[in-house]
């Protein structure tokens, strides 16, 4: 399925996106690594064993949609086309809703959606101009419930759902496929790189995600999820039940998730 497709993927120097580049390589695909690092674009595709005929190092930040355009056009000048685009990039958050300021919560929105969005937008049209394509788009198990400590960031998640499954519903007939993935715990940095209410790097790892899943077996399951033309997927161990707890038994949920943040921030 991967075999000489041009695939995009952002957050591609680190984490889950990093996993990712290393599967799409092994399976013969042709990579545009983004993210903002471009040494550590140059790491992974070494890494990759990716050359200069079968990869594209483009760095970017997520936050400067004004770019995306020019972006995409370089991708379709050097390829000619963009089979697939995995869009990881993002930032997660630790803070309250009283102690953190509106313009750290529009941080979170910009990059983690308004930026896929954006970078979608970008994308979209030359999909469409060749009737296929897919959007494989990171969200979250927190874009299906709230937890303490989170609120931006699972708001963020949140909005991409209803954003892609919009999208979905209006392309699917022009044979345009959109994967929504939610991950729950993956051995990424995710906790540590996390935004807190000053601005400042949270710092640590989160015992849970210490724990968690590492990031090639994440990546597998997304690329076997897009291969089978799932919809949503859920990745993760025994907190993939939240959102089951959630749908048929709220008030549970409730009493289990309210505490949630004392014990995924203890180390």
């Amino acid at each position: 399925m991967y075999q000489n497709k041009i695939a995009w993927v952002t957050g591609a120097s680190s984490g889950i996106g990093e996993a990712i580049v290393m599967e799409l390589a092994k399976a013969g695909a042709k990579l545009v690594l983004s993210a903002r690092r471009e040494s550590e674009l140059l790491r992974v595709k070494k890494a990759a064993g990716l050359t200069e005929e079968n990869s594209m190092i483009l760095p970017m930040d997520m936050s400067e949609a004004e770019i995306f355009s020019e972006k995409t056009k370089s991708v379709i000048q050097r390829f000619g086309q963009i089979d697939f685009l995995f869009q990881n990039a993002g930032i997660s958050q630790r803070g309250s809703v009283k102690d953190t300021s509106i313009e750290i919560e529009k941080k979170v929105l910009e990059v983690n959606f308004w930026g896929v969005v954006a970078l979608t937008k970008a994308v979209l049209p030359f999909m469409l101009q060749r009737k296929t394509g897919c959007f494989v788009i990171t969200s979250s198990l927190v874009g299906k419930f709230g937890t303490p400590m989170r609120s931006a960031y699972s708001a963020s998640k949140h909005a991409l759902h209803g954003y892609f499954e919009s999208l979905r519903a209006e392309t699917w007939k022009e044979n345009i496929q959109v994967t929504i993935v939610c991950p729950g715990y993956i051995q990424t940095n995710i906790s540590v790189n996390a935004i807190r209410e000053d601005g400042k790097a949270y710092g640590k790892m989160d015992e849970n995600q210490a724990k968690g899943m590492k990031p090639v077996v994440c990546a597998r399951k997304i690329l076997s999820a897009v291969q089978k033309g799932k919809q949503e997927v859920l990745i993760g161990g025994k907190e993939i039940l939240g959102v089951y707890l959630k749908r048929f038994f709220p008030s549970l949920f409730w009493r289990t998730i309210r505490n949630y943040h004392i014990k995924s921030n203890e180390l």
